[in-house]
């Protein structure tokens, strides 16, 4: 071992960097990737060119930067947090001015050749400043009132302008994610038992708000609220969604009916099949045992980014890496929770497995970020 070692000490700096890359991290997020492929083939009735062709481009395009982010040396990237979170605010204002209109809500910026959006860029960069926030805070003041101020300030300023749009899903991220830096940083039990229960103070507010000249929400989401609690309600219209969504799931039955074999994203009963209910596809065609893969695919990205996390002595390394794994682990979970009926439909995408540049891209750029802190974090000599 001491041999080996020694050996990979004796190797330029550049292609060192490269052999401390988390190559399995690497194989992890393209197999998840690869279930998107095989889905959106799959949905596309074989047609590899509609959703999957593009979304392998952009897949390409994005672990080529996910590496080169990675090759960067992480203080370089504590020093353009902050830059990086006003940019990503300052496209959220400009969404507000020129973003483009679809499904009912502003959320998109056109640049040609692809649409961003700016709320995907706002979940990584509020993790960024937030890392390099308690990075620089010292330990003892993390939980006084004073320096609990600003995290709050930067995590409900871009929240605020995502739900405008409106995307309840992303701001309910943003909160989430926001929430779990503090938390991970130190942050003492008691200010999130109290959010908790401001929490549970707004739902309440929100309910008695409905129909009045105070609405704190939209009528469509009332309506998704309405889906959640009885589905059976509206089944041909605001509870169409879920219903063909639990009828889905429930047909895949242990072992599924087949690739390219489920009636209910076949014939088009599946709405929104290539995008948010992409997950449901996968459990028709392969059923509890597809769905539960694709889950322990993304658990052990999960378990890798923590293991990276704890052996990091970098303090925004190894806040950067929990924020980030927890901003997947948020996406999915609330995915997955929202087609199953757990959760209320609020339009949040299966990460890397869903159709969407925006996403995808930035989610690879966030691993490589993920990747900065493992390649550069302290190692023994």
């Amino acid at each position: 071992m001491t041999y080996l070692v020694n050996q990979v000490q004796t190797v330029p700096t550049g292609l060192r960097k490269v052999l401390y890359v988390n190559w399995a991290l690497v194989l992890l997020l393209t197999a998840v990737a690869s279930v998107g492929f095989l889905m959106l083939t799959s949905v596309a009735g074989g047609d590899t060119g509609r959703w999957a062709e593009p979304q392998m481009k952009r897949f390409v395009v994005g672990m080529i930067s996910m590496l080169m982010i990675a090759m960067v040396p992480i203080w370089f990237w504590r020093s353009m947090s902050g830059i990086a979170y006003l940019g990503a605010l300052g496209l959220l204002v400009l969404v507000e001015v020129m973003g483009e209109i679809g499904m009912g809500a502003q959320r998109w910026i056109d640049l040609g050749p692809l649409r961003l959006q700016p709320s995907e860029l706002m979940k990584i960069t509020l993790v960024m400043v937030l890392a390099a926030y308690y990075d620089w805070l010292p330990l003892a003041k993390v939980s006084r009132p004073l320096w609990v101020i600003p995290p709050l300030l930067l995590t409900l300023v871009p929240t605020a302008l995502v739900l405008k749009q409106p995307d309840l899903g992303t701001a309910i991220l943003l909160i989430a994610g926001g929430g779990i830096v503090m938390f991970c940083a130190g942050v003492s039990w008691w200010y999130f038992i109290a959010v908790i229960a401001a929490g549970v103070g707004l739902v309440y507010a929100v309910f008695t708000s409905r129909g009045t000249d105070w609405q704190l929400i939209k009528d469509y989401q009332f309506r998704r609220i309405d889906t959640f609690l009885d589905p059976s309600t509206d089944p041909l219209g605001a509870g169409y969604h879920i219903t063909q969504s639990k009828i889905a799931l429930g047909s895949g039955g242990w072992a599924g009916k087949g690739f390219m074999q489920g009636t209910q994203s076949r014939l088009n009963f599946l709405p929104e099949k290539h995008t948010d209910f992409i997950f449901t596809t996968l459990a028709e065609e392969f059923g509890f045992v597809g769905g539960v893969s694709l889950l322990a695919l993304y658990g052990l990205i999960i378990f890798f980014c923590v293991v990276s996390a704890v052996q990091n002595k970098d303090r925004f390394g190894s806040l950067l890496t929990l924020g980030i794994a927890a901003t997947l682990f948020l996406f999915f979970a609330v995915n997955m929770s929202m087609v199953m009926g757990l959760a209320p439909v609020v339009g949040v995408p299966l990460p890397l497995v869903s159709y969407g540049g925006s996403a995808m891209l930035v989610l690879l750029a966030a691993f490589g970020l993920v990747q900065s802190a493992h390649v550069h974090r302290a190692r023994n000599r």
